[in-house]
């Protein structure tokens, strides 16, 4: 049983904690790619990184993306992954006024939630095979 909720809590906080990291870099990733095909079409040989817009625009996502991974990963731990569905239409909703109409942050957004979403449902799906191979 003990280890049963070390595993659990292990997860949530891998989950939440690890996730950030790892969105910011593919966030990184996407925005550098993005940046280099600019700089590409203006000329501008130095491609060097300037503020995000859309990273400016979508402010609280790194607490929203924790909720977010907490509430997937738990979802799977408890077995009842439907739930990751509220996560997806909570987080549409409730951004869609700032993505409206900006291709930026509508990419932005969506690859952010993405990352986020695999890395949460890949930690989920991991504890739950861990706990299947307990005795």
């Amino acid at each position: 049983m003990v280890l049963t909720i070390e595993i659990a809590a292990a997860a949530l906080i891998i989950s939440a904690g690890a996730g950030g990291p790892i969105t910011a870099w593919i966030l990184r990733l996407a925005s550098r790619k993005h940046r280099e095909e600019a700089a590409e079409r203006a000329g501008d040989p130095t491609g060097e990184p300037r503020p995000d817009p859309a990273a400016e625009q979508l402010r609280g996502g790194a607490w929203i993306g924790v909720l977010e991974r907490l509430a997937i990963t738990g979802s799977i731990l408890v077995g009842y992954p439907a739930a990751i569905a509220v996560v997806v239409a909570v987080k549409g909703l409730g951004r869609f006024p700032e993505i409206h109409g900006s291709s930026g942050v509508s990419e932005r957004f969506i690859i952010g939630t993405l990352a986020s979403y695999l890395w949460a449902g890949t930690i989920g799906v991991a504890a739950v095979a861990a706990l299947g191979a307990l005795p």
